[in-house]
């Protein structure tokens, strides 16, 4: 595995280099400084698909007097015998093979590296260049940027350059001190001993990366105007040519040092970068004794630093750490905001200016120059109720009959209901009176009083409000219509003004406010159905059946471990006492012997068909099949190669388990499985949202079609305010509109952990892939043809060996091979494995993963420490003493790796590690109380959390078949099994043969 790093050069490029986790840390004569372990730049090139320079740089490094150290990214193999360095670390230079990228160039590559495959893990240098490059794109999103000219090798250049100010410059502070050093390590003759300054790398590097976003922008809206130019303008075209094209300014050089000197004044006028900003403060008559505007200055990069204008004058501050003379910058910088907002003025006849009174229309006045003063890098500070927009919208009140809480299963509802409504105009949260309309009405000044609270009128959008409730104020509408509103954005063109929000009483308030569930009567398990919910599964059901009546989409959230999967078969269960087609459910492949298993033991009734495999059925035979059934079950690889076969069946259902396989909404499966048609539509996952609000879009838009708008709407409206800007408003809004249509109980909840037992145990019945299906063949091809041949120890030998091999094969097909070759991909267990950590980590819990075989966990360490950016403890018989308490220790402190690995032998006893609230056993002891007694790590004195348990289980396979036979004799399973697997051996050949061979269903895709 490689560890990827970035080092910014000083000739302004970002140069990549990686350290090899094969490669041995050796022990070098202090002459030769090639850097042990890094790679060659064949190698790099050839890994990761960059075009680049390759050369050798001298880097300082942390180093041991004779290797350097590891990064914290590099992650070896536990198991290999490498040389343990000796000695004090200091900072040494070593010669390193780099890749020199041009910023902007290596911009467009880097989700790609950071998303590599399973053998690159980027640094944290790499995470710090996909920072800056966010911080880049967003200035140019916001227009914060310049041009100027600059003097290069070539001659005078073009470039776009960033205007740092206020909260900017705060940014810009905060990623300079938190750079990491391997990034400005490059040595020079001048800086020995620390490498280049981080405020110089940051500036050379994000001027790059602004002047790359912006040209990206300008390929196709070129800036300079059609035709030629005369003389007199050559320099000014040549430069709007620079600003697109090539950087280089041909051009008189006299002009070109006038047009500088223009754009520096420009520039200047424009913003200033000094360390110390001025701030304006607003101060209504609730917080002064009348309009005020309070002047501060504050420190750019240490925004707590507020100094009132009147201390400055005294020469009572703190600011002489950043500026020399802060009155100076005071009286300047009042004088610059003049020019945006004129009122100052008066303030400047003051000598010692410290603030202003002002009147409402003056408030008014500053409130909307508020933003170009921001823009210019004037801290502007606001009241807490003022909003740029006046909050006046349009409230929807419903009346629809019976309460969520009296709805029964008999209940007749749907969309086609008819329901009564009101609409009132609002104020934010204010239902405004007849009376108060009128008064705002007659108001002249755009700053006005309601109920104690000052709010920004408009008075265009207040008279478009009212001419609405003159026409539509009161009226019935279908429940159906009502709901597409809810879905609406508040700025919709069918209305004059934002819709604020909907309530009103009856079922349809119920739903869209977000109280159905629990306003709803726990509904009792249907006949037929053998597993005993608990209240809170109860309530889901009991939801879930609400919107099934209605014909809404559902996804349920519940956290990890809390039942989805007895929930929906229980709705299954129910829905099915009258002839209905069957529902289609789409789940990972990893999981379809889970669902399976779980529809045969707790809805016995229900008719499942399992649609997967190379031989699966096709035309008549599928529908003929898929009209038998009330379940049918396949994958999403399959919904996606099936699309047109599957869409011309006719479906009740389709469920999604494990939803955040649609994320990406644009892929092949998460269109297929939207366009499948159905009554109803139900999502699972426990991850709603794993990185992007996208994602979200993606299982609403399954759910409930056009729910949420397109998704382009999407993004302005939700995803880019709440992601970039943290926007709360829009987050609530978000809320409102899928609430009604989303449950999530989480384990944290006191009414929900109350309610579950102290271990949660399950097992996670994983399949093979075609790979591990044929080599497990081939194993048991081999032992049957030995098998008659042998007997005594040499036949236990030969079956122990190939339970082993078995096992193995079960695991990973590199484990069984040990050939070292890659991971990813290549077994149904690990896929399971990924599934279970990811959910797991996003929640912020910690797992124990225990394995009897040491080379499978020193395999998945690399593995699982670059697919989850994480570090991966790893406890086997070969880790000493201290090495394993220090280990233990580092877990049990709570700030450590969240993933432990851990030998069944070497950890299964003797250890308490109650930070971890889940254990998965990868591979079966097939002895309870071994496993049991590994559980116990987690599960005993000290443990505050319930503990999930899964034990992994090949679908068809010996796994499987010998844990049955387990489970059938769970009392005498002490005495049957014993310590180990010896009873195996003294198996009758047919009873072998019969325990070893491959079912068809144990293949996955």
């Amino acid at each position: 595995m490689l560890a990827l790093h970035c080092l910014a050069t000083a000739e302004g490029e970002v140069a990549l280099w990686a350290e090899d986790s094969d490669l041995a840390p050796k022990r070098t004569g202090r002459s030769d400084r090639a850097h042990p372990f890094a790679v060659s730049t064949d190698v790099l090139t050839d890994r990761l698909g960059v075009a680049a320079k390759a050369r050798t740089l001298p880097v300082l490094l942390p180093s041991h007097p004779s290797t350097p150290v590891d990064s914290p990214e590099l992650v070896r193999d536990p198991l290999a015998d490498h040389p343990k360095p000796r000695g004090a670390v200091t900072l040494r230079p070593w010669l390193v093979p780099v890749l020199g990228c041009d910023p902007g160039t290596l911009a467009a590559e880097l989700s790609r590296l950071i998303d590599h495959a399973d053998d690159v893990r980027p640094g944290s240098s790499v995470r710090f260049v996909a920072t800056v490059a966010a911080l880049a794109e967003d200035l140019v999103d916001r227009g914060r940027v310049l041009p100027a000219i600059v003097a290069e090798p070539d001659g005078p250049a073009a470039r776009w350059r960033p205007v740092l100010s206020g909260v900017d410059a705060a940014r810009f502070a905060r990623l300079r001190d938190s750079m990491p050093p391997v990034l400005r390590a490059e040595q020079h003759e001048s800086d020995l001993l620390d490498g280049r300054a981080a405020d110089d790398v940051l500036r050379v590097l994000l001027d790059s990366l602004v002047d790359a976003a912006v040209r990206v922008r300008l390929v196709d809206h070129p800036i300079a105007p059609p035709g030629g130019f005369r003389a007199v303008e050559e320099a000014s075209g040549a430069l709007l040519h620079a600003l697109v094209d090539d950087p280089r300014i041909d051009a008189d050089a006299g002009q070109v040092d006038l047009l500088t000197r223009q754009l520096d004044t420009w520039r200047s006028g424009a913003v200033s970068e000094a360390p110390v900003r001025t701030c304006l403060r607003l101060k209504s008559p609730a917080q002064a004794e009348d309009w005020e505007i309070e002047f501060l200055l504050q420190a750019a990069d240490d925004p707590s630093v507020l100094i009132p204008a009147q201390q400055v004058w005294d020469g009572e501050s703190v600011l002489h750490r950043w500026v020399s003379r802060p009155q100076e910058l005071l009286i300047a910088d009042l004088a610059r905001a003049g020019r945006i907002f004129p009122d100052l003025d008066t303030a400047l006849r003051d000598s010692r200016p410290h603030g202003m009174k002002i009147d409402t229309e003056g408030a008014h006045r500053f409130l909307s120059h508020s933003p170009a003063l921001d823009q210019a890098g004037f801290g502007v500070l606001l009241p807490s109720w003022w909003r740029a927009s006046s909050g006046l919208g349009l409230r929807l009140t419903t009346t629809s009959r019976g309460a969520a809480g009296t709805v029964t299963r008999n209940t007749v509802l749907g969309k086609n209901e008819l329901v009564d409504y009101r609409w009132d105009l609002a104020l934010g949260d204010l239902t405004l009176s007849e009376h108060e309309m009128k008064e705002l009405a007659k108001a002249k000044v755009p700053l006005v009083k309601v109920r104690g609270q000052w709010v920004h009128l408009d008075q265009r959008r207040l008279a478009a409000g009212l001419a609405f409730l003159e026409r539509s104020g009161t009226g019935q509408m279908t429940a159906g219509e009502v709901i597409d509103l809810a879905g609406m954005p508040a700025e919709d063109d069918a209305f004059p003004v934002p819709v604020l929000g909907i309530g009103g009483t009856g079922w349809l308030a119920d739903l869209l406010s977000g109280a159905a569930e629990a306003k709803l009567e726990p509904v009792d398990p249907p006949a037929g159905f053998t597993a005993l919910l608990r209240p809170y599964q109860r309530r889901g059901l009991a939801w879930l059946s609400f919107l099934d009546r209605l014909g809404l989409g559902a996804c349920l959230a519940d956290d990890m471990g809390l039942g989805k999967t007895v929930q929906l078969l229980a709705l299954e269960t129910a829905s099915r006492t009258t002839p209905k087609p069957p529902t289609l459910l789409v789940c990972p492949m990893s999981v379809v012997g889970n669902w399976q298993r779980e529809a045969e033991k707790f809805a016995p009734r229900l008719r499942v068909h399992v649609h997967h495999g190379a031989d699966r059925m096709s035309g008549v035979d599928l529908a003929d099949a898929v009209a038998d059934a009330d379940l049918v079950i396949t994958t999403y690889a399959l919904a996606a190669r099936d699309a047109a076969e599957l869409a011309e069946l006719t479906w009740d259902r389709i469920v999604l388990d494990e939803a955040q396989n649609i994320k990406n909404s644009a892929s092949r499966q998460a269109q297929a499985v939207r366009a499948l048609p159905a009554r109803h539509r139900v999502a699972l996952t426990g991850t709603p949202v794993e990185n992007r609000l996208a994602e979200l879009w993606s299982i609403m838009d399954f759910a409930n079609p056009g729910l949420l708008g397109p998704l382009a709407k999407f993004r302005a409206r939700y995803a880019v305010p709440v992601e970039r800007y943290g926007d709360e408003d829009a987050a609530a809004r978000l809320r409102r509109v899928t609430g009604p249509f989303v449950l999530r109980r989480l384990k944290t909840d006191p009414a929900i952990i109350d309610d579950l037992p102290d271990k949660i145990e399950m097992k996670q019945l994983c399949n093979l892939t075609t790979e591990q299906a044929t080599l497990y063949r081939a194993v048991v091809d081999d032992m049957l043809t030995k098998i008659d041949e042998s007997e005594g120890v040499q036949r236990k030998g030969l079956v122990l060996a190939t339970m082993t091999k078995l096992k193995q094969v079960c695991n990973h097909p590199a484990q069984f091979l040990g050939d070292g070759s890659r991971v990813g991909g290549r077994s149904g267990k690990l896929a399971r494995l990924e599934e279970i950590l990811e959910e797991a980590l996003a929640e912020g819990d910690r797992a124990l993963c225990f394995t009897q075989f040491a080379g499978f966990g020193a395999m998945l360490v690399p593995y699982l420490s670059a697919r989850f950016d994480t570090d991966v403890l790893f406890l086997h018989g070969g880790t000493p003493k201290k090495q394993r308490d220090a280990m233990v220790e580092r877990f049990q402190a709570g700030d450590g790796p969240s993933i432990f690995l851990l030998s069944l032998k070497a950890g299964g006893t003797g250890l308490t590690l109650t930070a971890a609230n889940h254990v998965i056993h990868l591979d079966r002891w097939w002895n309870p109380a071994v496993e049991d007694q590994a559980t116990d790590r987690a599960f005993r004195i000290g443990q505050r959390r319930d503990v999930q348990v899964r034990k992994f289980v090949c679908i068809g396979t010996l796994e499987e078949r010998i844990d049955k036979m387990i489970e059938q004799k769970k009392a005498l399973a002490q005495l049957v099994v014993g310590a180990g697997e010896d009873w195996l051996t003294e198996l009758s050949t047919a009873e072998l043969r019969e325990l070893v061979t491959l079912s068809a269903e144990a293949i996955g895709e």
